[in-house]
This record gives C-alpha cells, structure tokens and sequence, in this order.
C-alpha cells in the first residue's frame, strides 16, 4: 500500500499531528507497522555502519530521530485498540502483539547500538556531557542492559522468543476480560430490582440494554471488583448478582477463561527474569524503579497492611451493627453488602448521602467549571474545544490548549463514556508526544468509562467518577506540561512507581473551596452544594479507608506475590494462590475481596503494572507531603502551580524523578502525611 493510498504512512495534516482518523481504515494498520518497522530499522543500521566514533551528535541524536514514523503509527492504533476494539481492531492486535515485540527487541538487543552507547556511558564524563544529554545517555545505556543487550547471542534469541510469547498472552489476556465483561453484564426485566437507583443511572441501564437488543435494564461491569452501584441498590439479591458477576471474569471454565493465560505469563516472566540474572520478575521490574528491590515494596505494604486490616475489622464491625439493628431478618455482612451498608453509617454519623450528591456533579459542569477551572487557576493554561477536529470515536472530543500568554500548548482528547469495545477502567495516553528535537507538541488522551444516560438526560457523576476525572486528568497535565529535547523523555515517560504522583496530585483540587464552589451546582438549580455538607464530605476523608486501603493493598501484595515466583515456582490453582498469598500479609478477609482477582487483573496481566501496583501507595508518599506543601504555599496559586510545573511536571523524565521531587520540595518526601490521610497513624 502506497503512502498516497495510506493516511497513516504521511504526516498528518491536521493542527498538532493528530491522525486524520476520519480517513484512516483498520486495513491501514499492519502495512503502516510493516512499513514502520523497516524504516526504523534502517534508521538504527544506519547509525551503526558509521565507522567514526561513536559521539553524542551520530549516535544519541540520530536514535532519538529514529522510530518517528513508528511512534506515530503506534500511538494511534494503540488508543484505538483500548478504547474502541472492534473485531477487526482486536485480530489485528493480536497479529500485532509478536511482530512488535520482535521489532522491540531487535532495536534494543542490536549488540552494535549497544557498543556505541556502552563506549560514551563510559566516556560521559570526559565527553562533558551534563543535564538531559547525559541523563540520556545514562538512561539508554541502562534500560538496554536491563532488556537484555548486554546477553550472548543464544541468550538473546531465547529472550526475543519469551517476549513474543509474553506480548501474545497479554494481548490474549485483555481481550479475554473484555469478552467475559461483556458476557457478564447482567441484565434485569424488572426496574423495581434496581430499586435506589437514581433516574439517571436507570436510564443509563435501560441504554445499555437497548444497545444490545434487549428490552429492560442492564448493568455493565466496571474493572474493578465492586460497582459504584452497590452503595445504592437496596435489593440484596441483586447486589449479589452484581458481585457476584464481576468476580467470576475470566475463571468460568469458558472461551474467556484467563487461569492458564495467566500463570504462563507468571512461568514465562520468571523465566525471563532468571535469563536476565535476576531471581524473580518482581526483582527485575524493580531493580530499574525508584523503590529499588521487591523488599523495599515488601517493608511499605506490610507497614500498611496490619494497621489497615484492623480499620477494616473494626468498620465492618459497625456495619454488622447496623444490620442487626435495622433488618427484621439480620444477616452476616458479606463483601456486596460492604457499600450499602456504608452509606447507612456515612449518613448516621455524618449525615451524608454521597448517592444524593450526583445532581451537583453533572460531568459537563465538573469537566469546565472543575477540571478546567482549577487548571486555568494553577497554571493559567485554557481550553477551547475544536468540534472541526475529528478524534478516533465520535464519543471523543478535542480541546486545543493554550498557555497563559496565548502560545499553542497542544491538544486534550476526553473519552467520557462506556461501551462495548472500550477496555474496563480509566487511562491517559498519548497520541503525539511533545520533543524540542522533533519540533512536536502533545496531544494526550484521557479514557473513563462512565455511563451514558439515554439523549437530552444529564450525565451525572459520583463523587468516585470525579475523583477519576481529575486524577486522569493529572496524567494529562503531565503530558502535556512536559518540556524536553528527547522523546525518550516525553511526557509520563517515567518512573512507573512515580507516575502516579502527579494524577494523585490533582485530586486535591476536587474538594478544594474556591473549585467546589465553582463546579458543585445543583444541575437544575444552580445552587452550590450547602456548606455543612461539604465540611461533613471533609470530616469523612478517613472514612471507610481501612477497606479501600485494605483493598488496594490486597491487590498490590497479590501483584508482588504472583512475581516473586521463580522458575521453579509452579501454580496449581490459581484461587488457592490467591487465598495463600492473603493470609500471609493478613488481608484475608471474605468481606473485603482484593481490588482485583488475578483473572481480572488487567493493570498486571495486560498493561504496564506487572510487579508494579504498588507503585500508587509509593507515590502515594510523595503525593500526600505535595499537598502538605500546596496548603503551606498558598494552595492554588499561580506561583505554587508554577513551581510545581516548572521543577516537577515539566521535566517530564528528562532527571531522576527523585531529584526533581528533592528540587521541587527542598527535601524528601515524609510519610506522615500519607498515614495521616488513610488514618494509619499509631
């Protein structure tokens, strides 16, 4: 195919390089990566046939040139993959998932590549090189010896042939969860079994049915273990249903069964890990994050977990209480039960209906008058939304970003809704990344899943789905505000156990006076949410935090566990493991189920998390002392929100992201705060 016939093998035309996704077809994706991949690969031979000495200027600068039409080509198949895999999307992913693998490798294993950048690692400091230059090289050098450059030949042919293997079953993974989510939904012919519901989430419900044909309500499947719905259903039966659908995901013995797609991806990492002297995937992973070694991630999830596990103990005891006060046939509290029940007590004890709040959170409302709002009031940046400009679903809507002084920043894409061919959860990812070298400015993506009311009805969110939504939305800012010379460094190309840090940031704006009283609008009234209900919404910040940190920290030792395992380490039964691995750090609890079981844990088994969950809580430390700091320096503040920008975010990966949170804080991160925050002091 022709660069004429294929959009994609062009530069766009479109302001910020955003694909032209209105021409391109799924038939365009495999000869654009074909094409892709042998330009890049002439690119990097041609770098390697220089018989000069290896310099910064013929080796580095030509190797971040390198792979553009690659990089294009991927981030814009990739978002289409997540959020909108249609059957011809999703086979081509899985024809994609080895050819890409084997590209990646055959790039950084390339022993001629590496010799260049082993020889001016070595020499960096006669060479004189300083800041992004010799970070870069520092980091090229590192991150090829830990794929594996450094192996002989043999080594390196087994290596590319287990990480082929690898990409397959994670791609095999994700779309096995997609399938069984759907499959899952649970449908009901009667609205009186949705009793609580709001009339919004009805209507939502009896969308999603008609979506598929179906007459009645159904109940679509988020990613996680719970549903936001099960803090309002009053019938237990059906909150059973739900709980019960959700987890069973990938573990019924059908098509979509993920038990043996899993424990080969466990068997296959560890393999690998030894190959590349390591005695586990948990210890490779971590070995090149800021945590260091898996006993690092031990010490801080055990430090959390017994104080957590008794907050748990003791609010599930108050739960019962209230069962066995209120229902004429008392019951023991089980895990789907947990949400319903909470919000009996939130609203005895703080006079608080979190479900009754959904009418001031209307999603346009939070999106311009919150999200935006608090933005524009920190940084000075505004949004402008180009309805000319087309994204990848016509659910997509494109804003143009501007800087304070008017200057072009780059483009924010929001994917709001659910649906079908969209994978479960809430992400940012880029389309284009920003690099000074490639004269390229951002284009980042944010993807939720929340439910779409029926035409003309508000979208209104829970207090849970604005959270996501500013959070995603710090993700976004950190692509966005990301100024660097080199797209190795681009954007949220960081750390994975510091890329949470920025999102985490952003959420301590939601509650915030000056943004509440802006975006926190009665959607028919206009009135502001009353002020004792947000000093009560305040009071409750450590409310119900032994479960979700219980919950959280569950899933996390679940990740560690899983990786941890050597080569030798064999798993019979995947529901036993998990059973074993929760009784050791204490989280056993059949009331608090981990936040994600194994067969459904996307962020490990399909994306960039394996051995790496913890990297919330880690980040966790440093975004709790960040808001220590923004409530001692005026809070939002044109000049808080410019240091924090310009020391932190703006960085992008281009340093050692604890030496631009040392340059930004004037010291280390404390962890008080964050113990202070989820109640786990003493």
């Amino acid at each position: 195919m022709t660069a004429d016939a294929n959009p994609l093998l062009s530069p766009s035309a479109l302001p910020y390089g955003l694909p032209d996704y209105s021409a391109i077809r799924p038939e365009h994706y495999l000869p654009a990566f074909t094409a892709a991949f042998a330009e890049h690969l002439a690119e990097i031979r041609e770098i390697t046939a220089s018989s000069a000495a290896p310099t910064f200027e013929n080796t580095m600068v030509p190797l971040e040139q390198a792979g553009r039409l690659l990089e294009n080509v991927a981030h814009a198949f990739y978002t289409v993959s997540s959020a909108d895999a249609t059957a011809d999307i999703q086979a081509i992913d899985e024809e994609l998932a080895p050819l890409m693998a084997a590209h990646q490798d055959a790039v950084s294993l390339d022993a001629a590549l590496y010799e260049r950048i082993r020889d001016l690692h070595e020499r960096r400091d006669e060479l004189g090189l300083e800041g992004e230059d010799r970070y870069l090289v520092e980091r090229h050098h590192r991150e090829m010896t830990h794929a594996g450059a450094a192996l002989d030949d043999d080594a390196k042919t087994h290596l590319t042939a287990l990480n082929q293997q690898l990409s397959t079953l994670t791609t095999a993974f994700e779309k096995n969860l997609l399938a069984d989510t759907n499959d899952l939904a649970v449908h009901f012919d009667d609205s009186a079994e949705l009793d609580g519901l709001a009339p919004g989430e009805l209507s939502a419900a009896s969308r999603a049915a008609s979506d598929r044909g179906l007459e009645g309500y159904l109940i679509t499947l988020p990613l996680f273990t719970g549903h936001p719905y099960l803090a309002s259903l009053t019938k237990r039966d059906t909150r059973r249903r739900i709980m019960t659908a959700s987890r069973s995901r990938g573990s019924r013995g059908n098509a979509n069964d993920n038990r043996a797609v899993l424990t080969e991806i466990v068997r296959l990492r560890a393999e690998r890990a030894a190959l590349l002297g390591h005695a586990s995937h948990a210890a490779y992973v971590t070995s090149d994050e800021t945590a260091g070694s898996p006993g690092a991630v031990s010490d801080l999830l055990h430090r959390l977990a017994a104080p957590a596990a008794v907050n748990a103990h003791r609010e599930q005891a108050a739960l019962q209480r209230i069962i066995d006060a209120t229902e004429a046939a008392p019951f023991a509290l089980e895990a789907h039960d947990w949400a319903f029940y909470t919000e009996k007590v939130r609203s005895a004890e703080f006079d608080i209906d979190t479900a009754a709040l959904r009418p001031w959170f209307e999603a346009e409302r939070v999106l311009q008058d919150g999200v935006f709002f608090a933005a524009t009031q920190l940084y000075g940046i505004t949004f402008v939304e180009r309805t000319d400009l087309v994204a990848y679903h016509p659910g997509a809507r494109v804003f143009e970003v501007s800087n304070e002084d008017g200057s072009a920043l780059g483009l924010y894409i929001l994917d709001l809704y659910t649906r079908d061919s969209k994978r479960g959860g809430a992400w940012m990812n880029p389309i284009v990344s920003q690099s000074r070298l490639r004269g390229t400015s951002p284009v980042v993506v944010n993807n939720l899943n929340v439910a779409q009311p029926a035409d003309g009805q508000p979208t209104l969110l829970t207090l849970d789905e604005v959270t996501t939504l500013f959070h995603e939305f710090g993700h976004a800012l950190h692509g966005l505000f990301a100024t660097v010379t080199y797209p190795h460094f681009a954007g949220t190309n960081v750390f994975r156990d510091f890329v949470e840090f920025p999102s985490q940031v952003n959420e301590m704006w939601i509650m915030w006076t000056e943004v509440l009283d802006n975006y926190a609008r009665h959607v028919d009234s206009n009135e502001p949410l009353d002020t004792g209900i947000v000093q009560r919404l305040k009071a409750t910040e450590t409310f119900d935090q032994g479960h979700a940190t219980s919950e959280y920290l569950a899933a996390a030792w679940l990740d560690q566990a899983w990786h941890r395992l050597g080569v030798q380490d064999a798993v019979a039964d995947v529901a036993d493991f998990e059973a074993a691995a929760l009784a050791e750090i204490g989280l056993d609890n059949p009331a608090v189920p981990t936040r994600y079981s194994s067969t459904y844990f996307a962020h490990v088994f399909a994306g960039g998390y394996s051995a790496g969950y913890y990297s919330y809580i880690w980040s966790e430390v440093l975004d709790a002392d960040t808001v220590e700091w923004f409530r001692e320096n005026g809070g939002l503040t044109r000049a808080a929100g410019a240091r924090f920008r310009e020391r932190l975010l703006g960085v992008g990966g281009s340093k050692d992201p604890l030496d631009a949170y040392r340059d930004f804080r004037g010291r280390d991160a404390e962890i008080e705060p964050l113990l202070t925050r989820r109640g786990l002091e003493g």
